[in-house]
């Protein structure tokens, strides 16, 4: 009877631990659960959409499907257009190329809730952000100010590993990574040179950090690629649009290609560069006596420029040892 009893014993104590090491092993799994966020400003184009879907589905194609991948926009007015627009069937049916997830697009901090509610507590948040402004700076406060929570015991932090990759021109070590962003950007240059015309390029800039990496894009393209006269503007801050037309004018400059120095050709694209008020940068070179050619078409459409993305995001999953696959 007594060996019985032990054996019961026994038994039950192998159970036992068997649970409690599955158990362990799906706390462990749980915990390493991990996903990404792609944080971009936005838009409410439709035809600039594209720009960030691609950017998105080779994001996908680089971790697979055991790793979410979730688009969250940074602006609150585009957010809320989106979210009205959700409600509104005519728009919907006259845009079928619209993500039905988009209708409810979160910022950065919403869709990181959402991710850490489903288990998910290892994070790479990636933004499709051109430079280190203003944009970047309040996403990486965000971010890192979730992975400075403390908690009394270590399992009840909300996450357990956070990472926030490097902006496309790179953060405060930026040479390399501003020289092959000039490098990616060969097939613009080779559009411009068909129809021989010098390149010039919009940037949103910033009034709130220094835009001087604008300068230096301008004058690294220029020695990369001599053949072709290229110039960058931005919208705010400086080089500003007098500092290129002054420049086109002294180099004598007739024809140029047009193009947005951003991730998405949306409003300002349209309207600041492309337009036909007034003080559109399309009207301001035409009436300065130069032929422009306006391409609506932002940096995401590039394939070289989103691999630089992609590949922002594995070093940014690899520093903060994150698995993505």
């Amino acid at each position: 009877m007594r060996t019985f009893i032990v054996s019961v014993i026994m038994l039950l104590l192998a159970v036992s631990g068997a649970f409690a090491a599955e158990m362990n092993m799906e706390k462990e799994k749980t915990k390493e659960k991990s996903a990404v966020v792609i944080a971009a400003f936005g838009t409410t184009y439709e035809s600039a959409l594209d720009s960030l879907l691609k950017i998105e589905k080779d994001v996908k194609a680089v971790v697979g499907k055991e790793v979410p991948v979730r688009m969250a926009f940074t602006s609150n007015i585009i957010r809320k257009i989106w979210h009205e627009r959700k409600n509104d069937p005519t728009y919907k049916a006259e845009h079928k190329e619209v993500p039905e997830y988009l209708y409810n697009v979160k910022n950065v901090l919403g869709t990181m809730a959402d991710l850490q509610n489903e288990g998910y507590r290892n994070i790479v948040v990636q933004p499709t952000y051109l430079t280190s402004g203003e944009e970047y700076s309040d996403l990486k406060a965000y971010v890192e100010g979730l992975d400075g929570i403390k908690t009394l015991k270590d399992k009840w932090k909300p996450f357990n590993r956070l990472a926030v990759g490097k902006p496309i021109t790179g953060d405060y070590d930026y040479h390399e990574d501003l020289k092959a962003f000039a490098e990616s950007l060969k097939k613009d240059v080779d559009l411009a040179a068909s129809s021989s015309s010098a390149l010039v390029y919009m940037g949103h800039g910033n009034e709130h950090l220094s835009t001087g990496i604008y300068y230096e894009l301008e004058k690294l393209l220029n020695e990369t690629y001599p053949k072709t006269k290229i110039y960058v503007g931005t919208v705010e801050g400086h080089p500003d649009l007098g500092d290129v037309v002054n420049k086109l004018k002294a180099d004598k400059v007739k024809k140029i290609t047009l193009k947005p120095l951003m991730v998405v050709a949306g409003d300002h694209a349209n309207n600041d560069m492309a337009g036909d008020e007034e003080d559109s940068w399309k009207i301001i070179f035409t009436k300065a006596g130069i032929k422009v050619a306006p391409v609506l078409e932002g940096l995401g459409e590039n394939p070289a420029v989103r691999k630089i993305v992609v590949d922002n995001m594995l070093k940014a999953a690899a520093e903060a040892d994150i698995k993505l696959k």
